[in-house]
């Protein structure tokens, strides 16, 4: 077979010549031509130590008989621009990253392809590029970075911040929080949106098997790395191996969320992900396989350990082995093989053994003595057997709402609170902070969705209220914004249809009241101003509120979150832009 990049050379004279320019020797020109592309850059420790990767990427591909071109189109971090109006490009980013990589993927033809990334929307904006561009393609998870003194990770620093913000520690402490949260590149240590999505990566197929967070020191990731390169290259010969061949709504029902007590974030990305596909994923979806699911994952935020922890206890692949028989294990994969042949290729490799050594060696470091199963749970010991997360509808979000159950307090999965509304996250976390909350409130931050302000992180407010040992077990946070990955505590994200669609959300009003019961799924305004009523009742109530409601005016006027705001799909669809309304 004749490989792409050798037809463009006979359609684009300038090629080769501008090629050489740029450092190709002249034997180059025939080898296969692997696009190398990652979100290296000086953004974030999750990205800032990528192209040591993407270079062993490339002596792999020289291995291997081919040439590895370097490709970047580096990525923004949540929590550097948390609590600011920088966050607000967070979620657009992922879209512009997935649109840069789609340009330069497609200007010029590559044989095959390799993607590097790490975080939140690196990671889900490289699998959106790598399925518009679709060329046989290996992606190479970043890996997390190392759990600091104490097991300290970063997603506690929130706590550490509400804490010093109400008094209860002096600045020093707060401070050596702040220098010791992130001792090393990757992805922060517990599995948020970073984590997850490197997670989902695998699960899906298009990373190798066991590669996903990794500890971004390890040794054994730099090798992982040279063999994605090697792979890319026979991946370039073979047929039907393109992202589009390997990825179907079978891959998607093995990504194993609900095992892992996944972010919040990936009823965004996962969904989004889907739809370059052409696959439809709803939260429905993820409700139906979150349902009777078990729980295994003893990991940050919701378990006791760090995320380092989860490739010593045998990663993915270890997951699977729990949760074999609920897999489609005749799934084409990256290395040209089904996902069951690959479980049992590690079975026989050493995988698990590597992974004992390093487990080994982490109980040393923090004189403790865990083991894989204290990480990963046995099936049968699962932490919890109804997933994650549940899909919230009603007349409150008739598209639905998400919340992590298992970080919420079991006080709030059935109960009756009173609106306080807020059209900011700044007015709610002022009042939260100086009590102005009360127990029994319903809080309310909204005009931030998609479409709003770019579906910012209600991080802080999350962590105020979830660190505070009255209102973290007393209260809820409602919002058409989304949570951290990290976040904990009784929050409620991604209302649908959002306020600046005037739905639901942007008609209440305070001292309405809220009914929350995530056994029964429901999220429901049954009240007016602390009066119940029937169903007809209120809704008679939200009609002649809406012939009131006036849209607010449009925050970003220019630029990409204009672009954003007018494009943006509603939260439950993945908040993809949206070209055919």
């Amino acid at each position: 077979m004749e490989l792409k990049s050798q037809e463009m050379r006979k359609l684009a004279p300038e090629l080769d010549p501008l090629r050489i320019g740029t450092g190709w020797k002249r034997e180059d020109l025939s080898k296969p031509q692997i696009f190398i592309e990652s979100t290296y850059g000086d953004s974030h420790p999750g990205s800032g130590h990528l192209n040591i990767l993407v270079e062993e990427v490339r002596k792999g591909v020289a291995q291997a008989g081919g040439f590895g071109a370097r490709y970047y189109v580096t990525d923004i971090c949540d929590g550097e621009s948390q609590g600011t109006d920088g966050i607000n490009f967070s979620l657009a980013s992922r879209e512009m990253i997935a649109n840069m990589i789609e340009i330069q993927g497609n200007a010029t033809v590559s044989d095959a392809g390799v993607y590097l990334a790490s975080c939140d929307k690196g990671m889900p904006g490289n699998l959106m590029g790598l399925a518009r561009v679709n060329i046989p393609s290996v992606v190479v998870p970043g890996g997390t970075m190392n759990a600091g003194p104490e097991m300290l990770t970063l997603e506690q620093l929130g706590m550490y911040s509400a804490k010093y913000q109400r008094g209860e520690i002096d600045e020093e402490k707060l401070d050596w929080a702040k220098c010791n949260a992130c001792p090393s590149c990757g992805a922060c240590s517990f599995i948020g949106t970073a984590s997850t999505m490197q997670i989902m990566a695998e699960a899906l197929g298009l990373a190798l098997p066991g590669s996903a967070l990794m500890p971004a020191t390890s040794p054994d990731l730099l090798a992982y790395a040279r063999e994605a390169g090697k792979q890319a290259v026979k991946l370039a010969y073979m047929e039907n191996m393109k992202p589009s061949d390997i990825v179907t709504m079978e891959s998607f029902e093995n990504a194993m969320h609900a095992a892992i007590s996944g972010s919040t974030n990936c009823l965004l990305h996962i969904p989004a992900l889907a739809h370059e596909f052409g696959i439809e994923i709803t939260g429905d979806t993820f409700d139906r396989l979150h349902r009777g699911a078990h729980y295994l994952l003893d990991v940050r935020p919701a378990g006791r350990w760090p995320a380092e922890t989860f490739y010593y206890a045998g990663g993915v692949p270890a997951i699977m082995e729990e949760i074999k028989e609920h897999l489609h294990l005749d799934v084409m994969t990256v290395t040209g093989k089904t996902l069951g042949e690959n479980l049992e290729d590690l079975k026989k490799n050493g995988f698990y053994e590597r992974c004992e050594k390093w487990l080994a060696q982490f109980n040393e470091r923090y004189n403790t003595n865990i083991t894989r199963k204290d990480i990963i749970r046995p099936y049968d010991e699962a932490i919890g057997t109804e997933g994650s997360i549940a899909v919230l509808k009603g007349n409150l979000a008739p598209e639905g709402a998400v919340i992590k159950h298992t970080a919420c307090p079991k006080e709030m999965f059935k109960a009756v609170l009173r609106a306080r509304p807020f059209d900011s996250e700044e007015e709610c976390l002022d009042a939260v902070l100086h009590h102005k909350v009360q127990k029994g409130d319903a809080v309310f931050i909204r005009y931030e969705g998609p479409k709003g302000s770019g579906m910012p992180e209600m991080f802080y407010t999350s962590e105020a209220i979830s660190s505070d040992k009255e209102l973290g077990k007393s209260i809820a946070l409602i919002t058409d914004g989304r949570f951290s990955g990290a976040s904990t505590g009784p929050v409620i994200g991604h209302c649908s249809p959002e306020a600046v669609d005037g739905g639901p959300i942007a008609l209440v009003e305070e001292g309405d009241l809220i009914e929350i019961d995530v056994e029964a799924r429901k999220l429901n305004i049954i009240g007016i101003h602390g009066v119940k009523m029937t169903e007809e009742e209120v809704q008679e109530v939200l009609k002649q509120r809406r012939l009131a409601w006036k849209p607010k005016e449009r925050k970003y006027k220019k630029g990409v979150l204009r672009l954003f705001s007018e494009l943006a799909a509603s939260p439950m669809k993945g908040a993809y832009l949206e070209y055919d309304k």
